[in-house]
């Protein structure tokens, strides 16, 4: 479903949830995650085209890099759709602190695209104003709304403010701080769970008291953004657009300061797979997009993902065991909830033979191979398959096709592994550690002689 049109603070469609993506912003800030000025624009012209409504394109004021890749994607991206099948254009955002500069530099980084949109932020909990900016309640408040005046006075007419660690504010310091800087000329208020400290609960009962006690906050869009140090941003960004928020800052493959942001990839499709249970919210992403997006991403910033990655990773739409393979083989929703064609993954071999694989999965790769075996030729071919799997952890075709060959014909020993000795170092001698390496590799080499 395509965005509605576009209004700073105003969504006409009640169950419409925009979605912000930080990758080039947040996500980019991770350690070892830094993409080129190139890179980032390939980024943000996929995420174009994903729907993304808010693409957060970086902090222009940490460098001139920053601020010459922020331009060039205001320019380009901010201006003309992406996809051949949609006009959407997304809005194109830059970070500030509540600094004039930062905001100067922010402001002339976007102000080229068709929606610009400055975020200025400043933390409000006591911790942060103690420990970190050395301010008073009475001086943050000053601050940020001085600054999302001087913002709009710029020509800025959408301009976000975050309250950084939000979730850890005094909750009636942290009203007052929304109701002044709407006041001020806010467009969208951001509730950060900026440690991933929060549980979904407590997440989803701050936007509910924020929108209770807070003067004014039926004018701007509430956005959450939570961080994922005890894997629960995702449970917290749905907590809180149960609650009410309109908006949630998201990230691709979920990469991000620390154990990252709430990932964009989970967020939709929780959103699209469950819409009845959510009371039919729901997003204008393309999601077919997602798995182009994942691995652009993880390509561009060397962040391979873990196997088992909710949604994207490896073995997501992967089976193993023989029971669900045999449901799967009968009815894929037995044990896929979600469909691997939804977020672009197609021609996938759902089917992983190995070691906890049964007879109903072996015989079906047989049959896509071109063998029809049957009966007491496919117990003894099994019986033969699981000793090569509890030896071996990835059967190839290849492997399946000797085993086959090896029914009918007695198989040739070709070569074995006599002995193997190891010296280490430029003058150094053996210290015992490599010895157990190459007597596991002998090992190994050993087991797959035998195939």
């Amino acid at each position: 479903m395509a965005p509605p049109p576009y209004t700073p603070n105003h969504i006409p469609d009640s169950s419409y949830v925009r979605l912000l993506d930080t990758t080039l912003r947040d996500g980019d800030q991770a350690p070892g995650a830094s993409m080129t000025p190139s890179q980032k624009l390939d980024v943000a012209r996929l995420l174009s085209s994903l729907g993304v409504d808010v693409i957060e394109a970086g902090f222009p004021a940490s460098s001139p890099n920053e601020f010459e890749a922020v331009r060039t994607i205001a320019r380009e991206v901010g201006n003309h759709p992406m996809s051949p099948d949609s006009d959407h254009v997304p809005v194109i955002c830059a970070t500030a602190r509540c600094t004039k500069r930062d905001i100067d530099v922010a402001w002339e980084a976007v102000r080229e695209g068709r929606w610009p949109r400055v975020v200025t932020f400043i933390a409000t909990s006591d911790m942060h104003l103690e420990h970190k900016l050395r301010k008073t309640r009475e001086e943050v408040v000053k601050s940020a709304t001085e600054m999302v005046k001087y913002a709009r006075s710029l020509g800025c007419n959408d301009v976000g403010f975050a309250a950084e660690d939000a979730a850890r504010s005094d909750r009636k310091f942290l009203s007052y701080v929304f109701e002044e800087v709407i006041k001020a000329g806010a467009t969208t208020i951001t509730v950060t769970d900026t440690v991933g400290c929060t549980l979904p609960f407590e997440f989803g009962e701050l936007i509910t008291y924020l929108k209770s006690n807070t003067k004014g906050i039926e004018n701007v869009i509430i956005s959450t953004h939570c961080h994922n140090d005890i894997g629960l941003s995702t449970a917290n960004t749905l907590a809180g657009v149960l609650a009410g928020a309109r908006q949630v800052e998201v990230t691709i493959n979920g990469i991000g300061e620390r154990a990252g942001n709430a990932a964009l990839e989970e967020v939709v499709m929780a959103m699209k797979s469950r819409k009845e249970v959510l009371g039919g919210l729901h997003t204008g992403i393309n999601t077919v997009h997602i798995l182009a997006a994942s691995k652009m991403v993880s390509e561009y910033t060397g962040f391979h993902l873990q196997p088992h990655k909710a949604i994207v990773g490896i073995n997501a739409f992967r089976h193993e065991s023989g029971i669900h393979q045999d449901g799967v083989l009968k009815f894929r929703k037995t044990y896929e909830f979600l469909s691997p064609e939804d977020i672009g993954l197609s021609d996938v071999s759902r089917i992983v033979l190995g070691k906890h694989s049964g007879r109903h999965a072996l015989k079906s790769r047989l049959k896509e191979l071109g063998y029809d075996v049957n009966g007491s030729e496919l117990e003894s071919l099994f019986e033969r398959f699981i000793k090569v799997a509890e030896s071996k952890k990835n059967i190839s075709d290849d492997d399946i096709k000797a085993l086959i060959t090896g029914n009918h014909t007695q198989s040739q020993v070709k070569w074995t592994l006599g002995d193997v000795q190891v010296t280490n170092g430029t003058n150094g001698s053996s210290n015992g550690k490599e010895e157990k390496i190459f007597q596991k590799c002998s090992e190994n080499l050993l087991a797959t002689a035998t195939i």
